[in-house]
């Protein structure tokens, strides 16, 4: 693991904070552990992979190209898996109301082909398709920004990351963390980016798990084992 973490430079001052602190956070020794714990990938029989790993497989995925701009009651279960559900009068309102309308617009005005790292970055920038959808999410009753983000990063699951208390427990609060972490993937020539790609590689986690929930699953494991407690 030494030479994996030199050779990725994690302690390259020229990087910014939030690539500096992921660089450290994805060298550490238990994260391909962690990824294989939570993918379950030679998991023993009596041992069953985190929920979470259905996350973006459940029913075919929600970026499958019939699905992908539309938000579907699968993905509303999808997103159960980690821990949050949709407002019953939220959910019925996306799949029969108006609000899905409106989602479906931003929906299929977002790329879902591209990963975050080869994104121009006015894809994620304040007033994108994405940044619109993000907000009319969270604007509505009793859907807060945790579940926002999820519900997104079902439907474009290269693109945009999750990102929730855990996490940003872990690596701080930049002003906006989509901005924040597309400059951590594309500095220093996709160093990063391709640290995920290689940790996802010595797991033996499937291609279909993109870069950007190899970063969120190493990171929430290893910071959950470390037993910090999160403010709301």
């Amino acid at each position: 693991m030494a030479a994996f973490t030199a050779a990725f430079g994690v302690f390259d001052e020229a990087l910014s904070p939030l690539g500096q602190r992921l660089r450290v956070l994805l060298s550490s020794e238990r994260a391909v552990g962690d990824l294989r714990c939570y993918f379950g990938v030679g998991l023993p029989p009596d041992m069953a992979p985190f929920t979470g790993s259905r996350f973006e497989h459940l029913a075919g995925g929600g970026d499958r190209p019939e699905v992908a701009g539309r938000i579907t009651a699968e993905d509303l279960l999808a997103v159960q898996t980690l821990s949050v559900t949709v407002p019953a009068p939220v959910a019925l309102d996306i799949l029969e109301g108006p609000l899905g309308v409106q989602l479906s617009d931003l929906l299929q005005a977002i790329p879902k082909d591209i990963d975050m790292a080869d994104a121009d970055v006015s894809v994620l920038a304040d007033g994108s398709p994405a940044d619109q959808a993000w907000n009319l999410l969270r604007d509505q009753y009793r859907v807060n920004w945790v579940i926002a983000g999820k519900i997104l990063a079902r439907k474009r699951p290269r693109l945009l990351p999750v990102y929730d208390r855990v996490v940003r427990c872990a690596v701080g609060r930049p002003p906006s963390f989509w901005l924040a972490l597309h400059t951590a993937l594309r500095e220093d020539n996709a160093a990063l980016h391709r640290q995920l790609l290689t940790l996802r590689r010595a797991a033996g986690v499937p291609e279909t798990v993109s870069a950007l929930r190899v970063c969120d699953v190493a990171i929430w494991m290893g910071h959950q084992a470390e037993g910090h407690a999160c403010p709301r």
